[in-house]
């Protein structure tokens, strides 16, 4: 590394040095100044590799300064958005296909409009900050996007900019000095009991009455559901294992795949004996559909089909769902909180919150506290209330 001499402006023996050069262009005259130092060595033929800077003095002095200390990093030519494109297309080789495709949808969408031409070095907090405040109020007639979706871009840029760092393009990550909106909490909607009983009522014979049914009183999300297959259940046992999701791909045409569940774990859960009954007429239901349709039905293995072996659509499934839904006058209720009301049911019922963790396949039980803790103080002032009413019985 050069070692800079300020009293005759040359590196130690010859390491480096720092040069004034003038050029006439155009018939006007530039002044600069230049400074050549040792980057290493060649393996092969052991001589110095020699790189050269320029800019004013000061400049000089610091980059070499820094290039003393062992920090220093050359100019990246790349732009932001070249660099989103080689980040995706060769850094995501063990990130899940749907998660992928969310991310490139993230720089395509968002991104590369904001970001894709200012200069991978020259990318400061200032400039990510200003990026993120116009996403959330935007200038134009552009559409503002939610906290979340800010707090997901962000997420992203991290990413690729982590992987800048670590490839030595820049120095730091620019995006750890920037300040996220606060992302508002959704409040869960899980049906009370009298809203499931009015639900299960207006299921009755419904098409997709047993898909509902099984999704409300196991917890799966729908993609699970969707992908479970017989070869998971057991029926003589009173379980099911969940290891897989059926994702519908982006950009596919309604094309769909099997994945890992969403934190890449199984769990087997146990279900009671109405679940069992349910799918045991699904069962039978499909092998009728076999005997009246053998030449072209499509054992396809997955418990949920239509009257052909297909697998089914999220999206008819979903639409499905809302019909019932607006029908009974619940406009704001999801399918995923089918989910909810099973938890919620779950906990009102006296399950532990580990079980019901592990039920619902959340990573720690912290989560799910964090989740249905409402729940669980609003039992405690149920139980505060039932002991006050003890208290009363044996105090007179």
């Amino acid at each position: 590394m050069p070692q800079y001499n300020k009293k005759n402006k040359k590196a130690a023996s010859g390491m480096g040095n720092i040069r004034k050069v003038t050029k006439i262009k155009n018939g006007k005259e530039y002044t600069y100044y230049e400074a050549r130092y040792t980057e290493g060595y060649d393996p092969g033929t052991g001589k110095q590799i020699q790189r050269s800077i320029s800019g004013k003095t000061q400049k000089l002095k610091a980059v070499l300064s820094s290039i003393d200390r062992g920090d220093y990093i050359a100019p990246c030519k790349m732009t932001v958005g070249e660099w989103l494109d080689k980040w995706s297309t060769d850094y995501l080789g063990s990130v899940k296909p749907a998660t992928v495709c969310a991310y490139k949808a993230t720089i395509n969408t968002h991104l590369k409009p904001g970001l894709g031409a200012v200069r991978l070095d020259a990318l400061e907090p200032h400039i990510i900050q200003s990026f993120y405040n116009g996403l959330l109020s935007p200038k134009k007639k552009e559409k503002a996007v939610s906290p979340k979706t800010v707090k997901n871009t962000h997420g992203v840029l991290h990413k690729a900019l982590q992987q800048a760092v670590s490839n030595g393009y820049i120095r730091i990550n620019p995006t750890d000095a920037c300040v996220l909106p606060r992302v508002e909490k959704k409040q869960i909607q899980p049906l009370d009991e009298d809203q499931i009983t009015e639900f299960l009522r207006a299921i009755k014979g419904h098409q997709f009455e047993s898909l509902f049914l099984v999704t409300l009183f196991t917890g799966m999300r729908e993609s699970e559901a969707l992908g479970l297959t017989w070869d998971c259940v057991n029926l003589e046992n009173s379980t099911i294992t969940i290891n897989k999701q059926l994702q519908t791909i982006r950009g596919g045409n309604g094309e769909c795949r099997l994945a890992p569940t969403k934190n890449n774990k199984s769990r087997t859960v146990s279900i009671p004996p109405f679940v069992v009954d349910v799918l045991q007429k699904v069962k039978l239901q499909q092998e009728q559909n076999r005997q009246q349709y053998s030449a072209i039905c499509d054992n396809s293995g997955f418990v949920f089909t239509n009257e052909l072996g297909g697998h089914l659509k999220a999206i008819t499934v979903y639409k499905n769902f809302k019909k019932v839904m607006v029908q009974l006058g619940y406009d704001n209720v999801r399918f995923h909180d089918l989910r909810h009301s099973y938890a919620v049911a779950s906990i009102k019922s006296g399950d532990d919150i580990k079980t019901v963790q592990e039920n619902l396949g959340h990573a720690t039980a912290s989560f799910t506290l964090d989740v249905y803790g409402h729940v669980t103080d609003q039992m405690k002032q149920a139980s505060a209330a039932r002991m006050e009413q003890f208290i009363r019985s044996v105090n007179q």
